[in-house]
């Protein structure tokens, strides 16, 4: 009995640190930049009440700053962090691999490669992240083409993501080659993955999409139980394997091309996180996939933070999530492997 009281009590608390962080992060977020805003006129500002006649001379500048700059990045950084994170765990119990990650179909390379060429060619008259969007989404059908009858078949699939991935890489260094430097250099800055460009127009355009995905994951979470259970024993309790995996790839495919169409290819987030849920909560996906959600929502927001607010020049949130990511993956790799499926 004292057994049971002690799971609920640390079930409750670990989902009372879930919900509570994030919020905790964007009073954080919002009081960081280069331009210092004291925390009072913060909550005055985004509450509406800092902007009266008795307002300062800053008033103006606090809006704009925080209403046109640093709030749609908040948002942006927890769409994506929530977006990565859930891909990320339901792709991991469907291929019942804890190395899978949101972007073992091509995913990355796709959408790097459709962004290289719009910069390359179409200039400023396209935006690079729907060409990015629409590559990436290129890139799984590839997959699925390419693995023919064998798409249901863990291994057969995650070797053809493989495939397409060196195919799109390759590709992608040949538009890095023909590129002019200037060019290039815009292709290099994406690569590296970076929130210094988000705005509503970006958060209009990728926010449905990253929803609309991570909701069909998080509805069908019971059933990821199921496929991880493996492909006969999920035909005799009567799941349409085939169609429910399919469909868990399609979302997760709409997330993960959304958020890199957005942000850049951002690595780490989708793979760290459903480990270190695992590890706190167990290897129920109807725990893990929320969970992974306002983890990965805080993680984004966190690496964001420290991407613009630990030196004075801005480092790409890509190069961050994956300095910090890989030291602290092989630390949950050893320490996880109890507590998988």
């Amino acid at each position: 009995m004292s057994g049971s009281v002690t799971r609920n009590r640390k079930a409750a608390l670990l989902w009372l640190a879930a919900i509570l962080l994030p919020l905790l992060l964007i009073i954080v977020s919002l009081n960081i930049g280069a331009y210092h805003i004291p925390l009072r006129d913060v909550w005055r500002t985004v509450a509406g009440v800092g902007g009266g006649p008795g307002a300062g001379p800053d008033a103006e500048a606090y809006r704009d700053i925080l209403f046109r700059i640093r709030l749609p990045r908040v948002l942006l950084a927890l769409a994506i962090g929530a977006a990565l994170s859930v891909s990320g765990a339901a792709l991991q119990a469907i291929f019942r691999n804890p190395l899978v990650n949101e972007y073992i179909l091509g995913i990355s390379f796709g959408a790097a490669f459709g962004a290289a060429v719009s910069v390359i060619f179409l200039g400023r008259a396209f935006p690079p992240q729907l060409a990015a969007f629409v590559t990436a989404c290129g890139a799984v059908l590839l997959v699925f083409v390419v693995a023919g009858r064998a798409l249901t078949q863990p291994v057969s699939l995650l070797l053809t993501g493989v495939i397409i991935s060196a195919l799109f890489q390759a590709l992608l260094s040949l538009a890095q080659f023909l590129a002019n430097p200037y060019a290039l250099q815009a292709i290099v800055f994406w690569l590296m993955g970076s929130l210094a460009e988000a705005g509503w127009k970006e958060l209009a355009v990728s926010l449905p999409l990253m929803t609309a995905g991570v909701v069909v994951l998080l509805l069908l979470r019971w059933r990821l139980n199921v496929l991880s259970l493996g492909d006969d024993e999920a035909r005799a309790l009567g799941v349409n394997v085939w169609g429910e995996k399919i469909l868990v790839i399609l979302a997760a495919t709409l997330t993960t091309a959304a958020a890199t169409a957005a942000a850049g290819v951002i690595g780490w987030v989708g793979l760290i996180v459903p480990h270190l849920v695992r590890m706190m909560a167990g290897a129920d996906n109807r725990r893990v996939m929320p969970l992974s959600a306002l983890f990965g929502a805080s993680l984004m927001l966190l690496a964001d933070d420290l991407a613009r607010g630990a030196t004075s020049f801005e480092i790409p949130i890509g190069i961050l999530t994956s300095v910090i990511g890989i030291p602290f993956f092989i630390v949950l790799l050893r320490r996880s492997r109890r507590v998988w499926l």
